[in-house]
């Protein structure tokens, strides 16, 4: 009995590298309150016991309470080979080798038994609410988490949108991907009584990655382990990205810290490392011009809009933006709603109408869209600033989105847009010239009519805010 518990403990401790290995024994040692004078390889430390309250005076604050007590269940769950019943109130080293290996390192069918434990300390089958509940405690915990080791990347808890609400949204968006126990798909109310069984969770690990994502943040940064090593660093590195361009005090995002997490995640990957503030209605003030000339050329894009009946909506743009009277963008764009609902809408494969951004003619419409047709777009914010449309009746042709805006017809209360990713250098150098450095005569015809040449300030002030960083 002894030796095959010995293996299954073997076997897990090898799926990691030898300094992680020192790490976690570090942890344990501390947790169960040996220190490292104690001697960590001793046989003795292999059978040392954690109980809820030594666990909880570890984390301390890094973890809402909840979430301790739920990582409590899920290791003190982990059935090992001769343990003893008096131990069933705490856990060991080896349930927490084996903890960290199965939800760092396994798969979705070794991560789903702990999981159910998390989820309901009792009971072979949860309901909807219960899952709804544990990613409400999962998503809040992330961001606490984050805030706690300053691992926000630039965002506070200050300059976004209050997070409770997002928490919500976001937890109901990732168990809209369950299947319960019968494997029918089902939504809403009748979801919060559907009973669920191990097999569901499974599936729901293995089709939801932000669960895994999510959890390791958690466990890594809430229990200090493998978080400082250079190989798990890049496991969580992009699940916020780094904010820059925005000043403390002067600026709130219309997104909340939840709503930013999964719109990053549905980016191409070489882009979830940075968002860039580049306008913000707030900030520039409401004007279709202003817009435009801090958005052309600076790369892929995310554009977010509130209506003033407080829906949140955006899209992203694949592409740099240019006017011009043509389409542009690629299959990589998309729509996202983010209030009172989150979701992303991805590209249909039924025409490339992905992103049109034009200005000043007579024969084509003025205005930014995305998606759907002139005069039917998914999306549109007339040049006109301030009104706009999403046309989607049953759906956007381009993204399959469905009305974004509260009304067909919308009033535009705010705006932001972030560049994503690193400019290149070409696109960088396009985007600090202003059209007075691109037509002389443009500058002249201004002068001579005796209105002040504003962009010249503005194109002082970018590019000391490109300085910035």
């Amino acid at each position: 009995m002894g030796n095959v518990q010995s293996d299954a403990y073997g076997n897990h401790l090898s799926r990691f590298l030898c300094e992680e290995q020192s790490d976690i024994d570090g942890v344990f040692d501390v947790l169960s309150g040996q220190g490292s004078a104690a001697g960590a390889k001793s046989e003795k430390s292999t059978k040392r016991a954690v109980t809820v309250s030594m666990l909880q005076a570890y984390v301390q604050k890094a973890l809402p309470e909840p979430m301790v007590v739920r990582l409590y269940n899920g290791l003190k769950s982990i059935e090992l080979a001769g343990k003893s019943p008096a131990l069933s109130g705490q856990f060991v080293k080896e349930q927490f080798v084996i903890f960290m290996s199965a939800l760092l390192r396994g798969n979705a069918e070794e991560k789903s038994s702990i999981l159910m434990r998390m989820i309901s300390e009792t009971g072979k089958t949860v309901k909807g609410r219960q899952i709804q509940e544990f990613a409400e405690d999962l998503i809040t915990s992330v961001v606490h988490v984050l805030n706690f080791r300053n691992e926000l990347q630039g965002w506070t808890l200050k300059n976004t949108r209050h997070s409770t609400s997002g928490v919500t949204v976001l937890a109901s968006q990732l168990i809209s991907e369950l299947k319960p126990a019968d494997g029918k798909r089902i939504s809403g109310v009748q979801l919060a009584d559907a009973v669920c069984d191990r097999s569901s969770i499974e599936d729901w690990v293995f089709r939801v990655p932000q669960i895994s994502v999510f959890l390791t943040v958690i466990i890594q940064q809430g229990l200090h382990v493998l978080h400082s090593l250079q190989d798990q660093a890049k496991d969580t590195i992009n699940v916020v990205p780094r904010c820059k361009g925005v000043k403390e005090g002067v600026f709130v995002s219309l997104l909340d810290i939840p709503s930013i997490m999964y719109i990053n995640c549905h980016l191409p990957s070489e882009l979830q490392h940075k968002w860039k503030l580049l306008f913000s209605s707030q900030v520039h003030g409401e004007s279709f011009s202003q817009l435009c000339g801090h958005i052309v050329n600076k790369g892929p894009c995310i554009l977010v809009l509130r209506d003033l009946d407080g829906y949140i909506f955006g899209g992203f743009s694949s592409h740099s933006w240019e006017v011009k009277p043509q389409f542009q963008g690629d299959n990589r764009c998309f729509l996202f709603s983010s209030s009172p609902s989150l979701a992303v809408y991805t590209d249909s494969g039924y025409n490339d109408h992905y992103m049109y951004l034009n200005h000043g003619q007579q024969t084509m419409p003025n205005g930014l869209g995305m998606g759907g047709q002139h005069d039917y777009f998914g999306l549109w914010i007339d040049s006109n600033y301030g009104i706009g449309h999403s046309k989607a009746k049953p759906k956007c042709t381009t993204y399959n989105s469905p009305q974004l805006s509260a009304a067909e017809n919308f009033t535009l209360d705010a705006m932001e847009v972030w560049a994503v990713g690193d400019l290149p250098e070409s696109t960088e150098a396009k985007g600090k010239r202003s059209i007075l450095d691109v037509d002389p005569e443009a500058q002249a015809l201004l002068e001579m009519t005796g209105k002040s040449s504003h962009s010249v300030g503005l194109r002082d002030q970018n590019d000391a805010a490109d300085d910035d960083g």
